[in-house]
């Protein structure tokens, strides 16, 4: 399997990638190697892991797990434990896990003694093919997502498919929400291998997810632009998750199943202003509803999530900017549009 190249880093996949990590490690000569885990890659991750490096690791740290715990109170026990720890400039952080691992790690690494290289291996569907790759890194803030952070690369990103077979069905699923996604945004033939039913588990498809995602990143490392298309669905998908995540009374969403809604809402919202054709705002839907249990929404929720959308950190000068697709394989960035059509976006949802 290839490895996908980026501007200052690879990913590597499976035997290629325990290779470049041992040599890594050994070139660098880092003072520590700090592994950064959760409950759930501490009992079913670490050890690989830990076979493969033995005692070149100093230590493991451990989180929650969840969004709920994406916090900047996570990152100081993080820093704590890492300072009493002796972690100084020359030390290591890898991540095992998911996206709220390697989100809150890169952002962990970025800031202790001013910044120490992090080394991403993304455990889940969704920080393999997403949340692994870019160099985003940071928390949430409250309920609002990703609201401090900063963009900094890895050293390497890891990629073990070995590591779903420890998912349930559901994390997974969520993870396709973003594979699809790339081809919504980018290109409209692997949106139709994905759909005929193509195991998107099977590191073929996860390399093409990371491909694609890899060369909008090229082009526009820090989202002044084109890697904005990368937020279809988001807009309107994470003030949902926020929602969510803020109501405990309300069913848990994971990512991938609030950002698979955002994008049947933008889909309409391309439909309404952008040229999209009903054909594919229907196939759309009905392409993401075989794969996502539909959620109900009331009036009352649709004002808070609303509410929530005008804090999303994509907005600027208080306007709410939107990716739209003109057509599946093409998005445009930064459309304005009226609240109305936002509330007829999620009558078309329900229906």
């Amino acid at each position: 399997m290839e490895t996908v190249a980026s501007s200052s880093y690879e990913v590597y996949f499976e035997e290629l990638a325990e290779a470049a990590l041992l040599q890594h490690i050994r070139v660098q000569e880092y003072s520590k190697v700090f592994v950064l885990v959760d409950g759930n890659t501490r009992k079913f991750c670490l050890d690989k892991l830990q076979t493969l490096l033995g005692p070149k690791i100093d230590g493991h740290t451990e989180i929650v797990p969840g969004e709920a715990h994406k916090t900047i109170k996570t990152c100081s026990s993080v820093w704590q434990e890492l300072s009493s720890s002796g972690g100084d400039r020359k030390s290591v952080l890898i991540n095992l896990g998911g996206g709220v691992v390697t989100d809150l790690g890169g952002f962990v690494a970025s800031t202790f003694k001013r910044g120490i290289d992090f080394i991403n291996i993304p455990t889940t569907l969704l920080a393999m093919v997403d949340a692994s790759i870019g160099g985003k890194t940071g928390v949430d803030l409250g309920s609002l997502k990703n609201q401090i952070g900063v963009i900094n690369q890895p050293e390497m990103v890891l990629i073990f498919p070995d590591f779903l077979k420890t998912l349930e069905e559901r994390q997974i699923t969520s993870g396709f929400a973003e594979m699809l996604k790339h081809g919504l945004i980018k290109d409209s033939e692997y949106w139709e291998s994905l759909k005929s039913g193509v195991d998107y588990t099977h590191t073929d498809s996860i390399q093409k997810s990371i491909a694609i995602k890899n060369e909008i990143v090229l082009q526009d490392p820090t989202e002044l632009g084109i890697r904005k298309i990368l937020n279809f669905g988001h807009t309107l998908g994470h003030a949902i998750e926020s929602y969510f995540l803020d109501h405990p009374e309300k069913p848990a969403l994971l990512h991938g199943e609030a950002i698979a809604i955002g994008m049947i809402l933008e889909a309409y919202l391309s439909h309404k202003l952008k040229g999209l054709s009903k054909l594919s705002l229907d196939d759309i839907k009905t392409t993401f509803l075989r794969h996502f249990e539909r959620v109900i929404f009331s009036e009352d929720d649709l004002k808070i999530i609303i509410d929530l959308m005008k804090h999303d950190k994509k907005n600027a000068h208080g306007n709410i900017n939107f990716v739209l697709l003109q057509d599946i394989g093409q998005a445009v960035i930064d459309v304005k549009v009226p609240e109305s059509h936002i509330e007829s976006a999620f009558a078309y949802y329900n229906e």
